[in-house]
């Protein structure tokens, strides 16, 4: 029996034994291979494959609601798994506004993009793993490299509910990265990079060597600048980075449960009006299409803002019916986790202004943020956290900067825009899309 005829008769197990109990439910299993390589001094250091499968149920009974999970199919691990969850919902408080909502959903990620066949060899495999650390400690100054590697999974989704719903997804994932750690003159810099795609051709692991090379080389001399407020433009890796450290403000789940700082804001102005973002279900070549939410509703486009008021925020049935809004289709659970919200693809939308005109003057360039989630709060919007980056003056870098730490406030930063680039930049990961940002005043401390 094949592994999805397998998973797909535990589904079946499941629900016809909640639905026998009086209760509703929905079901995600999944199942994968994953295959990664790592080097040390020449040699594979790691050489690991692994697979695994997982199932896990909602169930809903007399308005309550609970979650449980099994990695055996075993009828009886399966039973087991009811039973917990049923006993867990016991004990939850009655919600109203939980149900199993989504009605016969037939969906199929049918997109060859994303499931590509792979027919390179084991030995092609090893040779781009071994070239990743031998690329670096190539370089000049005798770098070294402590991180680095490539890995492959392939996985299937399939989720289904007592509703008649039925959905189910596969996909196939490369990736490669490597850091370098240059020592000179009783200084030290680290920094890398990552490539990822959906073919084993994509990957693209000179730019990992030479962009983590390059970096820690330009930031190696790299010293504090003057304390006192910049102007800022923050690279599209690490500008991802802030965003997802207050990815709460799109949250309905923090919404519903009074946490949000924009719950009450929609329709209003709450970023520049050079700023919109949506949420898109699929971008060219994006690490995160799939055809539905963990739900099984059909995954849709979302504009979040548009030029700086806030259209909606992200819904799944739950958040949707207690708040009374539209269900975005943002569903996102895992076998193991309960339900929530999350974004696919953030793209931000271009502005109007040249290279020239956003990069005028003097500002910061930051390319790398430490701490950023432990240095911020998401509920006021202030941050900060580590930084290094460039001085850079009419688009040029003048000074490397180290050991600096900026902070602001988040929902404020969105307010000061200078301009927005014409260019859509995209981050390493694929899933996050940006022009360059100029924010007009940030707060440094330096020296």
């Amino acid at each position: 029996m094949s592994e999805q005829a397998k998973l797909q008769k535990a589904i079946e197990h499941v629900l016809n034994s909640v639905q026998g109990q009086g209760a509703e439910a929905d079901v995600i299993a999944s199942g994968s291979n994953s295959f990664s390589l790592k080097a040390n001094k020449g040699e594979l250091d790691e050489y690991k494959v692994t697979s695994g499968q997982v199932i896990g149920v909602r169930v809903i009974k007399d308005q309550r609601v609970a979650t449980s999970y099994s990695e055996s199919l075993e009828p009886a691990s399966l039973d087991l798994m009811i039973k917990n969850a049923l006993e867990s919902a016991r004990f939850a408080k009655v919600d109203e506004h939980q149900q199993i909502s989504c009605l016969n959903s037939k969906i199929s990620t049918d997109m060859d993009e994303i499931h590509q066949p792979d027919s390179v060899s084991v030995d092609e495999k090893i040779a781009l793993a071994l070239s990743l650390e031998q690329g670096v400690v190539n370089k000049p100054f005798e770098p070294s490299s402590p991180y680095n590697g490539y890995g492959e999974s392939e996985s299937q989704l399939l989720i289904a509910n007592t509703q008649g719903s039925f959905c189910e997804h596969k996909e196939r994932s490369f990736s490669c990265y490597a850091y370098t750690l240059l020592e000179k003159d009783g200084k030290q810099s680290m920094d890398g990079a990552s490539s990822c795609g959906r073919s084993f051709s994509e990957l693209k692991p000179q730019f990992c060597i030479d962009h983590g090379y390059d970096l820690a080389n330009d930031l190696l001399e790299g010293e504090p600048v003057a304390t006192g407020s910049y102007s800022v433009i923050f690279e599209v890796d690490a500008l991802s980075s802030l965003l997802g450290a207050f990815g709460l403000c799109f949250s309905g789940v923090g919404a519903m449960k009074g946490v949000n700082p924009w719950r009450e804001k929609l329709g209003q102005q709450v970023a520049s009006p050079l700023f919109s973002i949506t949420d898109k279900a699929y971008v060219e070549g994006g690490m995160n299409i799939c055809a539905f939410d963990s739900e099984g509703y059909a995954a849709r486009d979302n504009q979040l803002i548009e030029k700086g008021q806030l259209q909606t925020l992200l819904h799944n049935s739950h958040t949707a019916k207690s708040l009374e809004a539209e269900n975005t289709a943002s569903a996102s659970r895992g076998a193991k986790s309960s339900l929530d919200v999350a974004p696919r693809h953030k793209v931000i939308a271009v502005g109007s202004s040249s290279h020239a005109e956003v990069t005028g003057g003097e500002y910061l360039e930051l390319v790398d943020l430490a701490g950023v989630h432990s240095g911020a709060d998401a509920i006021s919007g202030d941050f900060s956290f580590g930084a290094s980056g460039f001085l850079c003056r009419d688009g040029k870098r003048v000074q490397p900067v180290r050991g600096i730490t900026v902070a602001g406030n988040f929902y404020k930063m969105l307010n000061e825009i200078d301009a927005m680039g014409s260019v859509l930049e995209t981050s390493q990961s694929r899933n996050f899309y940006a022009p360059v940002i100029r924010f007009s005043r940030l707060s440094i401390g330096g020296k």
